[in-house]
């Protein structure tokens, strides 16, 4: 069994993507961001007391040493954000006029400004401001601070701006799957109607969505369920016609083949044997009918059209019964002035062109003239025929060469021409033709036409 994915899951699935994608982002340059101010705002401290240091009235300063070590200094770091800074102050010769702080010794240096350094044994990083009272170079100030406990402040500052974002992307996931969802209710809703739809029912969707995507495919969905219904419809018509015409023919062949076994040879069991043809060539005739009936209705639904020349499909079909004409006595001509371009299924319109030749060979005593005629300018194509078809008589012996033509000509007088009919008016209505019984042009006594559309209606169809 195949899994179903779920396009809500799918959504979701592009759309958290998406979002983990661009958070992770927004993380990584928030952390980026959380050391470089942080570090920033540390060396602020360290230049802001230099400068507090170096504004203090008087250069007397007494040499003292460090006293962070006492216990009154580790309870004076009241604040998770206070830093333990060291200071150290000169003269204009180096000599130390004050030091305090854990810091150890710091060379005495002409240089002024942020720096890092490595101090004590063993060494370890400090970071370092150091700045000049001024021109007079009479007193220099170095503030240190400890790169642990620097880095330190950087990584928590840090931490404090991009947890946030760890909380934020549930929720907005969560909310994000509420929206998609929310959405999609009218995709929901439409699925439920497709799935309730009876298209043997003919109940087509009703378009109450607003959507204009979703009325395109309601409107899709009806059409679809309309051609099937009339598919159905009309295959249900072929069936009920099939069994009646049918009918007859089967039930005489089984009648006829046993009173063949009660006859002996002479003329009765000749009249039998007639019309016993009669019906078996009646039933062919409703099965290759049935057969067009099929073949049209399956191209109509998937075949699509094309660009073809009726003249020469026609030129095609008439050589094709040229031996049947001759062998029957019938006389077969095509009158065309040339090439007749249209928009079409080439098999079907073949198909029309040999159902009414075929049914005009069969329809029609021998010595008949069937003629072909096209004309491209007004768009029609016609079967013509010069058949008077006689006064129906009682059955008689004669040679079976003879025979088999008659009893065609009188299954089909007996059919009369019905589903033959229906092959041609479906595949005309394929191709927004019309088909229909004319006057017979001066010469003929019957005549068939299939009429196009013009050639802007043609384009318009196609």
């Amino acid at each position: 069994m195949i899994a179903r994915r779920s396009l809500t899951l799918h959504l979701m699935a592009w759309a958290l993507g998406a979002l983990l994608i661009v958070w992770g982002g927004f993380v990584v340059l928030g952390y980026r961001t959380g050391i470089h101010e942080a570090d920033e705002l540390t060396d602020g401290h360290l230049a802001s007391v230099a400068m507090l240091q170096l504004s203090e009235y008087g250069s007397q300063f007494a040499a003292r040493e460090p006293i962070t070590g006492t216990p009154v200094f580790s309870s004076l770091k009241s604040h998770e954000y206070q830093r333990s800074m060291s200071v150290v102050v000169w003269d204009g010769t180096g000599r130390i006029l004050m030091r305090t702080g854990e810091a150890p010794e710091v060379p005495f240096k002409q240089d002024e400004g942020f720096e890092t350094l490595q101090l004590g044994n063993p060494a370890t990083a400090w970071r370092a401001f150091s700045r000049w009272d001024g021109p007079r170079h009479e007193r220099k100030v170095a503030v240190l601070l400890d790169a642990t406990e620097r880095d330190d402040l950087a990584q928590d500052i840090a931490e404090q701006l991009v947890e946030p974002g760890f909380w934020l992307l549930p929720v907005v996931a969560l909310v994000l799957g509420l929206a998609i969802h929310r959405g999609l209710r009218p995709l929901y809703e439409l699925s439920r109607d497709v799935d309730a739809l009876d298209i043997a029912k003919m109940s087509p969707l009703r378009n109450r969505y607003e959507q204009k995507e979703f009325r395109a495919v309601v409107e899709s969905i009806n059409t679809l369920a309309g051609r099937y219904h009339a598919v159905l419809a009309r295959e249900r018509e072929l069936s009920n016609e099939l069994a009646h015409e049918l009918r007859t023919p089967l039930a005489s062949i089984t009648l006829q083949a046993r009173a063949l076994r009660l006859v002996e040879q002479g003329p009765e069991r000749e009249v039998l044997l007639q019309q016993l043809e009669r019906d078996a060539l009646r039933s062919g005739h409703v099965l290759s009918d049935l057969l067009a009936l099929a073949r049209a209705s399956r191209t109509d639904m998937a075949d699509a059209r094309q660009a073809l020349d009726l003249d020469e499909i026609a030129r095609q079909e008439v050589a094709s019964f040229g031996q049947t004409a001759h062998q029957s006595g019938h006389e077969l001509a095509l009158v065309s002035p040339g090439a007749f371009e249209l928009m079409g299924h080439p098999v079907l319109l073949g198909l029309v062109i040999r159902n009414l030749v075929e049914n005009a060979l069969s329809h029609t005593p021998v010595g008949t003239q069937v003629e072909v005629q096209l004309d491209p300018q007004q768009r029609w194509l016609q079967v013509c025929d010069t058949a008077i078809h006689p006064t129906p008589t009682p059955l008689q012996p004669m040679p079976v060469g003879a025979r088999l033509h008659e009893a065609a000509a009188d299954a089909s007088l007996g059919l009369g021409w019905g589903l033959g009919h229906r092959v041609v008016e479906k595949i005309a209505q394929i191709h927004g033709a019309r088909f229909e019984k004319i006057a017979a042009p001066p010469g003929f006594t019957s005549c068939f036409r299939l009429s196009f559309a013009p050639r802007s209606a043609l384009k318009r169809y196609a």
